[in-house]
């Protein structure tokens, strides 16, 4: 018996939109988080500025309002700068792929950036003042010192990050993006079978979790190889 009626197929249709689409915002998340972290390190006063704002306002802004902004608010000014600039009507459509994963990386990267931030002060001055006395560049330093210590104090909470990504994708079903979210729900609404379908998703979004979980705690077990802890 065919419990779903014959739209089983929504779920794989819908699951791999969505780990795509938190494939594709990872690394955006990661990169703004990055440029965060700097900013917000820097002695360069403009930077700490840029950076303060964009955490305070991506943080205290709801996701859903922002991916709204982005897919319709944005769209209308590039439309209206180019119409002005060009003196001709000029129509850009932002598909919902590009603009879910662009919004999501936005978002996540704010977040992304208090986690390098405490991973890079977490990193002993010591060796920092080190290689700069054996004649390190700035650049080398990051590359040979900083960098692999950060991602290894940076793991767990770029890994919870992960987690919360990941069930925001569900916020794309807004914007007629056909994540796992709007196929359960085309596949709900079909077959009359809410109940069904919705909790069918959420043991999929609970097996995605799961697998993180477990790939989280294999990267960190390898991030921190070699690391002597002692008890005390």
């Amino acid at each position: 018996m065919d419990i779903y009626q014959g739209y089983g197929w929504v779920f794989w249709q819908g699951i791999t939109i969505t780990i795509a689409v938190a494939l594709c915002t990872a690394p955006v998340a990661i990169v703004m988080g990055l440029l965060g972290a700097w900013g917000k390190l820097a002695k360069f006063r403009p930077a700490n500025t840029i950076a303060n704002v964009y955490t305070t306002v991506v943080r205290g802004v709801p996701e859903l309002v922002l991916i709204l902004i982005v897919y319709y608010g944005v769209t209308i000014f590039l439309q209206w700068a180019l119409s002005e600039l060009t003196g001709g009507e000029v129509l850009i459509d932002i598909d919902s792929f590009t603009a879910g994963v662009l919004t999501l990386g936005v978002i996540y990267g704010a977040f992304a950036t208090e986690v390098f931030r405490g991973a890079f002060q977490a990193i002993p001055k010591g060796q920092i003042e080190a290689a700069r006395s054996l004649g390190m560049s700035p650049f080398l330093t990051l590359r040979r010192i900083m960098m692999p210590q950060v991602w290894r104090f940076a793991l767990p909470g770029l890994g919870n990050t992960w987690l919360v990504l990941l069930k925001a994708t569900a916020l794309m079903s807004v914007i007629q993006l056909e994540e796992l979210m709007r196929w359960t729900d085309i596949g709900a609404r079909n077959t009359k079978l809410p109940f069904t379908f919705y909790l069918t998703a959420s043991f999929l979004y609970l097996g995605l979790t799961i697998i993180s979980m477990a790939l989280q705690h294999r990267a960190e077990k390898w991030a921190n190889r070699g690391i002597r802890r002692i008890s005390s």
